[in-house]
């Protein structure tokens, strides 16, 4: 029997073993990928989906406060928005409406990362002083 460099004994050839070794590598780098990948996009899809549901029941509570303000200004006000003026209930409720969303937008915008920043900073200043 042939000897590799080391004395020891092949009990492969050169091709055949090449050729498992390169099919175990693929299977290695497969199954590397899956678990960095596929495990952590079933957890992402979760945190997906409960964002997703959640975003809806958010925006369908805005919806209803919203023509329940609506109902408010059109019922319960007399004769303030009658005739000429039945108008104004609606052109309330859009600004309320382009109001919460300004604020929605800008809460996003500032978010949680400039607090944290600001919460970095204040510890090293504390550490250093």
């Amino acid at each position: 029997m042939p000897e590799d460099r080391q004395g020891e004994p092949r009990t492969r050839s050169g091709r055949a073993g090449l050729s498992e070794g390169l099919s175990d590598l693929l299977r290695l780098v497969l199954d590397y990928l899956k678990q960095e990948t596929v495990g952590p996009l079933r957890g992402l899809g979760r945190f997906v989906v409960f964002g997703v549901l959640g975003s809806v029941a958010v925006a369908a509570g805005a919806v209803l406060l919203l023509v329940a303000v609506l109902r408010v200004l059109q019922d319960e006000t007399g004769t303030t928005f009658a005739g000429d003026r039945s108008w104004l209930p609606y052109v309330v409720v859009v600004v309320l409406a382009l109001v919460g969303l300004g604020v929605a937008g800008w809460r996003v915008v500032a978010g949680v990362g400039r607090r944290q920043r600001g919460q970095a900073e204040g510890e090293r200043g504390r550490r250093g002083s």
